[in-house]
């Protein structure tokens, strides 16, 4: 093996581990200052490298914003969408429904308690150029809630008048960042209490025989 091929795993593992440094850096700048405050110079210099390296590898700071709610989203930088990870897998394959609800919800729990920060600022700063990404975010999550309502309407006991769609709507509008701002971060619930309290509500309608 040549001397250039040995180096390249390498060189692949320090561009990566920058790249998080980066995203990490930016991330804490957004939530701290907001998108519009934050500058590429200050990204820059939290994360310890050139202001023209970030436009090397993101192009833009809207970029960098919309990398770093993929990121936190799924909780890591491997490159597996998160409707393929395992726990999706152990919601499709569980055959209770109401378990497969509570389910989706301790993983709805932990991403959301993750975004949520950021997800604020990509709403603030809406009226911008992040309009456009967060529109695009909803649109994933609701493709996201929607191919697990299909997972669901699949178990045993799924009420026979709710079609798929209006089961992705309840999941879109209860399992959401908006939802959880609203009674976690401006009532004051736990984040605990309020997973038990969709997954319980989710539970008796998509599942009221149960």
């Amino acid at each position: 093996m040549s001397a250039a091929l040995r180096a390249r795993p390498g060189r692949q593992s320090r561009a990566r581990a920058t790249r998080a440094r980066i995203i990490a850096a930016a991330a804490r700048l957004f939530v701290r200052d907001g998108y519009l405050a934050t500058t590429m110079s200050a990204i820059a210099a939290e994360a310890g490298v050139a202001v023209q390296s970030l436009y090397l590898r993101f192009g833009s700071k809207l970029a960098i914003l919309s990398a770093a709610l993929d990121v936190t989203i799924v909780g890591d930088d491997a490159p597996v969408p998160l409707l393929e990870r395992p726990w999706v897998r152990a919601l499709a394959e569980s055959p209770n429904g109401p378990q497969a609800v509570r389910l989706f919800l301790r993983q709805a729990r932990q991403i959301i308690g993750r975004v949520y920060p950021l997800y604020a600022v990509v709403q603030a700063a809406a009226a911008s150029e992040a309009g456009a990404l967060l529109a695009d975010n909803k649109r994933q999550r609701y493709e996201g809630v929607r191919t697990i309502a299909t997972l669901l309407s699949d178990k045993p006991g799924f009420a026979p008048n709710l079609s798929v769609d209006m089961a992705a709507d309840l999941l879109y509008a209860l399992v959401s960042e908006e939802h959880y701002g609203l009674l976690v971060v401006e009532r004051g619930w736990s984040p605990e209490a309020w997973e038990t309290w969709c997954a319980d509500t989710l539970s008796s309608l998509l599942f009221p025989a149960r």
